[in-house]
């Protein structure tokens, strides 16, 4: 399973909590889509996961922009992703750089919430904020291999549903 989060915006810890903390545990894989605030919340997730792949947010501080990337492309489960918090770029430019990448998904976060869309054939994945959510819906996003692809859920904290998608 491959689980993604965003948002933390911690500056202590990595505010996992009900599913979301169930979720990274029994990840493969955890993609972070920015916004540790400081490398107390970074290495917090890195305990919490050693299987991180994560980029910096506009919130981020020196040390963690030190650590991290702006944007990493990455293949998992025969797909193929790109990851950036997201914050200078709109729909179209999230599609763009999905394009000039060859991706398949491109990972954002930075509003809080979660959505789900396909731009030309790139899926657009915000997990939302698994910690301080907009809206008040606290969510991440797990993906699993079936046939070929990955089929995703956007999950609310309490383990509930909310949305599901396909990644061809």
């Amino acid at each position: 399973m491959i689980t993604v989060v965003s948002d933390t915006h911690s500056r202590s810890g990595h505010e996992l909590t009900g599913r979301a903390a169930e979720a990274v545990e029994a990840a493969d894989l955890v993609v972070h889509a920015g916004d540790f605030l400081n490398e107390a919340a970074l290495d917090a997730f890195e305990a919490a996961s050693d299987r991180l792949h994560g980029v910096y947010g506009n919130n981020a501080a020196p040390g963690v922009r030190d650590r991290l990337p702006a944007e990493r492309t990455f293949e998992a489960e025969g797909v193929r992703f790109v990851l950036t918090h997201g914050d200078d770029r709109g729909a179209t430019g999230l599609s763009l750089l999905g394009r000039q990448q060859a991706a398949d998904v491109v990972v954002f976060g930075h509003s809080h919430r979660h959505a789900v869309s396909e731009a030309d054939e790139v899926l657009l994945l915000n997990p939302g904020s698994h910690a301080r959510p907009r809206g008040g819906l606290p969510t991440h996003a797990e993906l699993r291999p079936a046939d070929g692809g990955l089929d995703g859920e956007i999950r609310h904290r309490d383990g509930s549903v909310i949305e599901e998608f396909r990644v061809e």
